[in-house]
């Protein structure tokens, strides 16, 4: 039905904002785990603290085009902000989770500044700095984040002051799945609002969104603390989950695997850091258990295999399968044009 510019991108986020059945599918697999897999919660709780990391990636990548190679900063300096408090101050996790949140998101203000600076290649050293300088700081600093130790002696309280956590990580999934799902509820109402229609436009082209009146700066900025707000909430989770933190969480490697998540499970679309982490960590466990050294190995050939095959290929196979069971047509593969 034709109208307006302003009527038509209004029906399109209305659209767009509509639940599809298989995202309740997905939500529904990831509560009903908790009893359905009483024996993996330990490591469906490190798969969905992963997912919200990666989310927290897509958001400045998938949407707004910012490429990062030091993400893991923000992951880090929550975790160490949210072992520190509990050690001392309080144990409390809400309190803990809600301050290290804010504490990352401040942290993102302050370099969103640093990254506004420059593009591309620019952006992929200043944010690698960002990383390196803090994961230098959490090794001198060795009174107050124990260093290449690790900070330990971190003890939570229960959660609602209800929640011991377990030995088999039940309450540690359950907390983590319940903040992970109300941090996806908020993302998911910002990538299909106005705002997050204007992040696109300036991903797409940057000029053009400028000269359209967009305050492109500003929104760069509003993004890229928003996503170290993430990073940072999913840095504490693992940290009060864990009730451990070390480099490792700082650590360059670990903005790698995330990245190659969301290259794993597709940017631009929220669903696609969660896909990507649930592939990645699921074959990190298989295979690490049947050739513990060389289980890297085998994942960068996967990922050799899936850029060769190309996404939209493989995703059209799927379709096809999948009409096919269904006794439907199959659809007609998608005809790119331009690189878009």
């Amino acid at each position: 039905m034709p109208g307006t510019p302003t009527e038509i991108a209004t029906r399109h986020l209305a659209e767009t904002s509509r639940w599809k059945p298989l995202e309740f599918a997905f939500w529904l697999v990831a509560f009903g785990a908790i009893w359905l897999l009483p024996s993996h919660h330990l490591i469906l709780n490190e798969i969905i603290i992963t997912a919200l990391f990666a989310m927290s990636l897509d958001l400045i990548l998938g949407y707004a085009g910012i490429a990062s190679l030091g993400h893991a900063a923000f992951f880090g300096f929550g975790a160490y902000f949210a072992g520190i408090f509990a050690i001392r101050v309080i144990g409390d996790p809400l309190t803990g989770l809600i301050l290290a949140t804010l504490a990352s998101g401040a942290l993102g203000f302050i370099t969103s500044f640093l990254v506004l600076r420059g593009v591309d290649l620019a952006r992929l050293m200043v944010t690698l700095g960002v990383a390196l300088v803090l994961g230098e700081i959490a090794n001198k600093m060795t009174w107050l984040t124990g260093g290449a130790d690790g900070l330990q002696g971190v003890m939570m309280g229960p959660v609602l002051g209800l929640f011991e956590f377990d030995l088999y990580g039940r309450t540690a999934y359950v907390y983590s799945l319940v903040v992970t799902f109300l941090l996806f509820l908020l993302a998911r109402r910002i990538v299909v609002s106005p705002f997050g229609l204007s992040l696109r436009t300036i991903r797409d082209n940057p000029l053009r969104a400028r000269a359209i009146g967009i305050p492109v700066n500003r929104r760069l900025i509003a993004v890229y603390t928003l996503a170290a707000a993430y990073a940072g909430a999913a840095g504490a989770l693992l940290a009060q989950t864990t009730q451990f933190v070390s480099l490792d969480v700082i650590a360059l490697h670990r903005s790698a695997d995330v990245l190659l998540m969301l290259v794993i499970g597709g940017t631009g679309y929220l669903y696609g850091g969660f896909a990507g982490a649930i592939v990645f960590k699921v074959l990190q466990d298989v295979i690490s258990n049947w050739t513990p050294q060389y289980w890297t190995f085998w994942i960068g050939l996967i990922l050799v295999i899936l850029v060769l095959i190309g996404r939209e290929r493989m995703n059209h196979r799927v379709a096809v399968l999948w009409a096919r069971l269904r006794g439907k047509p199959e659809p007609r593969p998608r005809t790119i044009v331009g690189g878009h």
